[in-house]
């Protein structure tokens, strides 16, 4: 199993638990899944940094959903959450900035990788939607980042398999990938046959049905946007267990 390294995208501290529990070796804490991944709050920080004890805590900065490319006063939020997520213990955080033309902002990485030496730091998914993923490689590796997360720029990482395998291969050691986006028990060890790619992220969720009795379906807290108030999808230990193991048993 140590050939492989698992990070679950865990949408609260419920499925921190969870991706420990099925063995995942890192988790990375969100706020906002249905927008991408937004920065998480204090308290989901701190009582994940409590309640982890066999798991990796990396936390995503990110002030807002849509594009990459951040406003001065968004820019100010990440080097606080930044700071923040430091102070509270984790032990890597997960952030991607873009200029206007699609390229990596090297400046402002270069603001936000100062703030955060001595952790770990992921490149998020904003490559998947850069303009030359060959060059955003070769500048995301000069800055020193640890890793990137990709789904190879197509809507999932199955999908992604060409350009994962070409930026495996361009990367020579030099950065680890981390292939990201619809990763499952059913496709994982595919994804790593065709690619070679050896870190893995995936959320394992289910829906969990709410214990209200009462229901106003009239109401939604979304706006115009219809959720189901009454479920919400967490990971389960389970099918963390499933899908490390379906790759771990196609490679042995």
């Amino acid at each position: 199993m140590e050939k492989y390294q698992f990070e679950v995208c865990a949408n609260s501290v419920e499925s921190c638990l969870a991706a420990q529990a099925g063995g995942a070796g890192r988790v990375e804490l969100c706020a906002g899944i249905p927008e991408g991944g937004t920065t998480p709050s204090y308290g989901d920080i701190i009582v994940a940094r409590e309640t982890l004890t066999a798991t990796r805590l990396h936390v995503i900065i990110r002030p807002r959903g849509g594009d990459f490319l951040y406003s001065p006063i968004e820019q100010r939020i990440m080097l606080k959450d930044i700071d923040n997520a430091r102070r509270l213990g984790a032990d890597g955080v997960v952030f991607g900035c873009l200029t206007a033309k699609g390229d990596i902002d090297i400046p402002l990485m270069k603001q936000l990788m100062e703030a955060a030496q001595g952790m770990s730091v992921t490149f998020h998914r904003a490559f998947d939607v850069c303009r030359n993923p060959q060059k955003a490689l070769e500048d995301i590796i000069s800055l020193g980042c640890d890793r990137i997360l990709t789904s190879g720029q197509q809507p999932t990482a199955e999908q992604g398999i060409p350009l994962l395998k070409g930026l495996q291969k361009q990367a020579a050691g030099r950065i680890i990938l981390l292939a990201g986006c619809g990763v499952n028990e059913t496709n994982i060890a595919h994804i790593a046959a065709e690619t070679g790619i050896r870190e893995f992220h995936f959320s394992a969720r289910e829906t969990l049905k709410s214990d209200m009795a009462y229901h106003n379906e009239a109401v939604s807290m979304g706006g115009t946007v219809h959720i189901d108030e009454y479920s919400r999808p967490v990971t389960t230990a389970e099918r963390v267990r499933r899908t490390i193991a379906s790759l771990c048993s196609f490679s042995e």
